[in-house]
């Protein structure tokens, strides 16, 4: 049987490990995380854009008859979602113009929580926070936008 001391030497000993397995994973790499947030939001919209042009006519009949964005008739607004839904993830993707790239896409997230789902406010909610941090974070360093910021801030300084 462990005396009370035994014990609590025991405890500590677990304590003292568990802190230090939580600060090995605070030094996880942050281009990694930025990486794999801009892959994940930007496969969420590709899959859509992809969706939208595998079948045109039925892209317009859910924008005129399910969606109905205010204000935009439903062809343009197809086109618009699409364009934004081909062409910002694979920004993302290559880490170019990232933070560019990322408000159009927290656009369309903010028009289709208010206009058109609404009650998914959940998932928009990620969408957002991971576009909001890629935004105020930048890409990383694993990233176009990384090796183009080296090569011209490393030639102003000469």
């Amino acid at each position: 049987m462990m005396t009370r001391t035994a014990t609590l030497h025991a405890a500590t000993t677990l304590v003292e490990r568990v802190e230090a397995v939580l600060e090995g994973l605070s030094r996880f790499p942050a281009a990694i995380l930025q990486f794999l947030l801009r892959l994940s939001i930007a496969s969420v919209f590709w899959h859509s854009g992809m969706t939208k042009i595998a079948s045109w006519d039925t892209t317009i009949v859910l924008f005129r008859d399910e969606y109905m964005v205010p204000i935009l008739p439903p062809e343009l607004a197809a086109g618009l979602a699409a364009t934004v839904e081909l062409t910002c993830p694979v920004l993302l993707i290559l880490g170019l113009a990232t933070r560019l790239a990322t408000l159009p896409m927290l656009g369309m997230t903010f028009v289709i929580e208010v206009f058109v789902y609404p009650e998914q406010w959940i998932e928009h909610l990620m969408w957002a926070s991971i576009l909001v941090f890629i935004l105020t974070r930048g890409p990383g360093a694993f990233s176009v936008d990384h090796l183009l910021a080296g090569k011209f801030l490393r030639g102003r300084n000469r």
